[in-house]
Formats: structure tokens, C-alpha cells, sequence
């Protein structure tokens, strides 16, 4: 990609006190504009990744880059990376606090110290981007799973970032309920916010995401989606599987039903559509 990085990690080591090194040496981009899936087996690091782009951590060596920029880690520098990164880890209940919907997603732009009325549209906003506005004077402990999470994403999208990087989204939620929020992030996307999404789900990442970054003891490697997922050696490397779009755009390719530059199916959805189209008619 030749545009500059909206976000990036260059050359970042760390690891927790007295522990073993997390992280060594990693290069790292965030693209604008771009759905970006990131994998990796337990213990790769991807939490530790995570919290190193919206600056929960600090690298030990390396830097952070906004735009190209180093990041400052005063309140000054801080406060410029977190109105343009944002991170909702993987259980709501460790981000959510407050006694309803409404002052939960609040709580971020009041930090912000900005005008009541701005923080009532952006609170507004984010309800209904997340689709939770019935929900705003509902107190926190009476939600449900997907509805907490669903609440912690709206606290993230109060802040208006550039980025949103969510820990494990879709875990813990049904189908239907996966569906949804996938349905939001489209929305989120189409209004400029850039979605990074950490998942062990492979086949929701090849119908999901633009690219894919596969963490693996050596390193980072990052390209479009598609290719690598279909990269068995680095698959191999990151604990994962192949997705099962990937042997299914093979074998349409071999049998001709499918050009070699054509995207393959990323859903069963669209397997059956295609299915449909080709076959034969009876009679």
C-alpha cells in the first residue's frame, strides 16, 4: 500500500514485568479505509498488540506513529492517539461501569470536558449507530450479553475515532446476533471509521475484512484477506485453519467455473448463489 499509515508500530518490544518478551521487533501498520481482521494463536500477543495501538501499553523499544507522527505519552499526546484509536477489549463487563446505557457512553467525551450539548449528540449518536437507542436509560446489569457489548461499542464510537479496534466482537453472540453487529460495523465503516477486528474465526475473517494480519512467532504479515488466508505455512504458524472458502474457490477454479482473477465465495450464501447460476437444467 503506498498511502502513509493512519496508525503504526515500528520496531515495538514488549514484555511485562518479569515476564518473558511479548512482543520483539514488531512492524505494524493500520491503513485508513481498510477492514483489517487480525489472528493469531493464545499467547501471540494480540491483546498486548492491541492495547500497544490505542496506548493502554508502551512499547520497551519502538515507536507509535499517528499519521506519521511519534506519539507523546503525556496527557497531551495520550488524549491525540485516544480521539483517534479506540479499543473495546473482548468482555463488555470489563469496560462498562456506570449505571445505565446512556452515562456509560457518556463517560468518554464528558473526559473530553466538551459542551453538554455536544456530549448529548455524540451519546445520541452512538445509540443509534449501535442501534440500542430503547436502551439508553436501561440500567447496565439488567442487559443482556449482546446488548452490553453492543454498549461498550457505543461508549468507543462516542469518541468519534479514526479507528476502532474491537477485541473478539463476535464471541459470545449468537447468529443472529453476529449478524447484527456485523451489519453495524458496515455502518461504522460507510461513515468513514476504520475496523479492526481481533478474531480466531477464520471464515468470518475472509467474508469480513479487506485484510488480514496473521501474528506469528515471526512477526507480522499483513495483505489482502483472500491470499493470506490461503498462506498454509503462515496459518501453520499462527495456529489457525484454512478458511474453507479458500479449497472451494480452488476447486471452482480447476473445474473453469471460476476465473483465476475472480474473488471466490466468502460465504455459504454466496456458494449456493453460485451454485445456483451454474447448474445444469434438467430436462
Amino acid at each position: 500500500m503506498s498511502e502513509p499509515a493512519l496508525v503504526a508500530l515500528r520496531g515495538a518490544s514488549f514484555a511485562y514485568e518479569d515476564g518473558p518478551t511479548v512482543l520483539s521487533g514488531l512492524d505494524f501498520a493500520i491503513h485508513e479505509g481498510r477492514a483489517l481482521a487480525l489472528l493469531g494463536r493464545n499467547g501471540s500477543g494480540k491483546t498486548t498488540l492491541m492495547r500497544l495501538l490505542s496506548g493502554g501499553l508502551r512499547p520497551r523499544e519502538g515507536r507509535l506513529t499517528l499519521e506519521g507522527r511519534p506519539v507523546g505519552y503525556d496527557r497531551k499526546g495520550l488524549t491525540r492517539l485516544r480521539t483517534t484509536v479506540q479499543l473495546v477489549v473482548q468482555d463488555p463487563d470489563d469496560q462498562l461501569f456506570a449505571a445505565s446505557v446512556s452515562q456509560d457512553v457518556s463517560f468518554g467525551p464528558l473526559n473530553l470536558g466538551l459542551p453538554d450539548a455536544e456530549v448529548r449528540a455524540r451519546v445520541d449518536e452512538a445509540l443509534a449507530a449501535l442501534d440500542i437507542t430503547a436502551l439508553a436509560d436501561r440500567p447496565t446489569h439488567l442487559l443482556s450479553y449482546g446488548q452490553r457489548k453492543r454498549t461498550a461499542i457505543a461508549g468507543a464510537v462516542a469518541m468519534r475515532p479514526r479507528v476502532l479496534i474491537l477485541d473478539e466482537p463476535t464471541a459470545g453472540l449468537d447468529p443472529d446476533g453476529q449478524e447484527r453487529l456485523l451489519a453495524t460495523l458496515a455502518g461504522l465503516r460507510a461513515t468513514g471509521t476504520t475496523v479492526v477486528m481481533a478474531t480466531h474465526d477464520v471464515d468470518l475473517a475472509l467474508r469480513w475484512a479487506d485484510d488480514a494480519a496473521l501474528l506469528t512467532p515471526s512477526g507480522a504479515h499483513t495483505g489482502p484477506t483472500a491470499e493470506m488466508l490461503a498462506r498454509t505455512d503462515l496459518l501453520g504458524q499462527a495456529g489457525l485453519r484454512l478458511p474453507w472458502g479458500v479449497p472451494a474457490a480452488r476447486l471452482l477454479r480447476a473445474n473453469g467455473l471460476l476465473a483465476e482473477d475472480a474473488a471466490g465465495p466468502r460465504t455459504a450464501e454466496d456458494l449456493a448463489a453460485f451454485a445456483g447460476a451454474v447448474a445444469p437444467p434438467h430436462g
